[in-house]
């Protein structure tokens, strides 16, 4: 987490030791909560360095209103979470590089639209597209 706040990367602090909370809301600005910036973090993070993380966000929390029209979340929040004893130095520096890409690719990186979602838990189970502009 330390490494992160040095490079720039928006995050909670102070850092816990149960996980990292990077805030893409203010990694995107860019990014409308309707265009979910914490999915965009994750699928980020998943396609430039295979490295798995959660969204906790309006994908999760976000409501719809009466009109159908999203309501989002307060936070737009991407969880890392280390398992003790899994990980070496190399796997956490390893995550440090890749923060390092998404930084450097951070203003064109482009929100995701839900194109299929279950009723109730949509953050298990959404199937979800790029926004390409």
């Amino acid at each position: 987490g330390d490494a992160l706040h040095a490079m720039g990367v928006p995050l909670m602090r102070p850092i816990g030791g149960h996980a990292v909370y990077i805030d893409a809301k203010r990694l995107y600005p860019h990014i409308p909560p309707e265009e979910y910036p914490g999915q965009t973090l994750v699928c980020e993070l998943y396609r430039l360095g295979g490295i798995r993380s959660v969204e906790i966000g309006s994908v999760m929390f976000g409501k719809y209103d009466e009109a159908g029209r999203l309501v989002p979340a307060t936070m737009e929040l991407v969880r890392l979470a280390i398992p003790r004893r899994v990980y070496t130095q190399s796997h956490i520096e390893y995550v440090i590089e890749t923060f390092e890409e998404v930084m450097r690719r951070r203003d064109q990186a482009h929100g995701y639209r839900i194109v299929k979602e279950p009723r109730f838990l949509r953050h298990f189970t959404a199937h979800f597209e790029p926004m390409v502009k």
